[in-house]
């Protein structure tokens, strides 16, 4: 049996010049590398999906600065082990030897107390503290600790960053190089890897090792046939997260309360924060049902409320009562889809004038040149309505919002038809 590291520790970079991604932070003269170069290090949160190097970048930045590195996880680490590293890093700053890099990975985890143990080294620079998250740190890090923290968002490993690691892994790795290994395709593996390095590498591994042969010729079926029904074997240190999360989504948008319940209880047992959740159904109740059931929102806001006053476990009924309320609720994207357009219009057309019947006029000047001139003051029409252009000249008469075809985007939509006429007539 092999005693070496799995594929994905062997591959790990040692240097900012084999890492792979993250160019707008690492690149020639980019602001994370500057800092780096200059020795002038903050402290810093990497916000960032799994797999895109938050953790390999802190052990590099340490080792660029040959700074000692200590590394905790919020996940089984609490306020004791925060001051033993504390207490370890201000002995070496009483020895005159160089400050510690401290790295906390997924520090959305650590709880108000936990992170509050934090803020008198960091204040007092007794360790320069880089935190990894995959959560918004606005809401999962506590104010006070954001403040003196940089914050640096982890893009997605892109395509040819994903192809080009795993030619480098065939090229370089101890094992693999001794293999003659053929990839035909690669797009189940990326697939299943869903952007995530360490995954991907994790799945090859997998693959290789279900062959005896030194000669492997891989293809999209030969990956689904040897990889897909062994998931759980690489599917390690949590990243089945964001896979049960997009299926929890997906069972609400298609308006199954089954599956919605499923997968909540799958999260539920597996320690998943009840705010994440929450949060998710919050982002569903207006991404997804919007207009076609505005109370939807509302509860989602109840939901994420009390779940944040409640706690577990009482907050699972909470959670269960909210995540079957939308699954059957009707189903609306259409101010999804309306932002996305007016967004598209805005890149499109740029700066557009503010017509001037729409504009304020607050000085004698600007009504003298038509500020505020022909605007008519909707209340002062029957029905508190009058047809007034609100959009810039140039774009005058477009159509942005598209109602939804459910009943109450129905009966917003004949409204909209009786008042605006041919703009909704289609």
């Amino acid at each position: 049996m092999s005693t070496l590291p799995p594929l994905a520790e062997r591959m790990r970079p040692a240097s900012l010049d084999d890492y792979v991604g993250q160019k707008h932070l690492v690149g020639a003269g980019a602001v994370l590398r500057k800092a780096i170069e200059s020795g002038n290090l903050p402290s810093m949160l990497f916000w960032g999906p799994p797999g895109v190097g938050k953790t390999t970048l802190a052990y590099i930045i340490s080792k660029s600065l040959y700074r000692p590195f200590f590394s905790l996880s919020a996940i089984n680490s609490g306020v004791k082990d925060v001051r033993e590293v504390i207490e370890k890093a201000s002995m070496l700053k009483d020895q005159g030897e160089t400050l510690p890099v401290l790295f906390i990975d997924e520090i959305h985890r650590f709880s108000k107390s936990q992170q509050d143990s934090l803020l008198g080294a960091v204040e007092r620079g007794i360790v320069t503290l880089i935190g990894a998250t995959t959560e918004n740190p606005s809401f999962e890090v506590i104010s006070a600790l954001l403040s003196r923290c940089q914050v640096y968002i982890l893009q997605p490993l892109v395509e040819d960053d994903l192809v080009d690691l795993l030619k480098k892994a065939q090229k370089e790795d101890v094992v693999l190089k001794e293999k003659k290994i053929d990839i035909k395709e690669h797009e189940a593996l990326l697939r299943l890897s869903g952007g995530d390095a360490r995954k991907l590498l994790n799945i090859f591994e997998l693959l290789i090792n279900a062959f005896d042969s030194k000669k492997i010729t891989i293809t999209n079926d030969v990956v689904l046939e040897h990889v897909q029904q062994n998931m759980a074997l690489y599917d390690k240190a949590g990243e089945q997260h964001y896979d049960i999360i997009s299926a929890f989504i997906k069972s609400m948008r298609g308006s199954d309360p089954n599956g919605a319940v499923y997968w909540l209880a799958r999260m539920i047992a597996g320690g998943e924060d009840p705010k994440f959740i929450a949060r998710r159904m919050l982002i569903l109740a207006s991404e997804d049902i919007g207009n076609a059931n505005p109370n939807a929102l509302l509860l989602a806001q109840s939901c994420f409320t009390s779940v944040t006053m409640i706690g577990m476990p009482e907050s699972q009924l909470i959670l269960s009562q909210t995540a079957i309320y939308l699954a059957t609720s009707p189903k609306s994207n259409s101010a999804t889809t309306a932002i996305g357009e007016a967004l598209s219009l805005v890149k499109q057309t740029g700066d557009l004038p503010v017509p001037l019947h729409l504009r304020n006029a607050p000085t004698k000047l600007m009504k003298n040149i038509g500020y505020g001139k022909d605007y008519k003051y909707a209340h002062s029409y029957e029905g508190n309505f009058t047809d007034l252009d609100f959009l810039p000249d140039a774009i005058k008469g477009r159509k942005i919002y598209n109602p939804g075809n459910n009943p109450k985007e129905y009966e917003i939509k004949e409204k909209l038809k009786k008042l605006w006429g041919d703009r909704y007539k289609y």
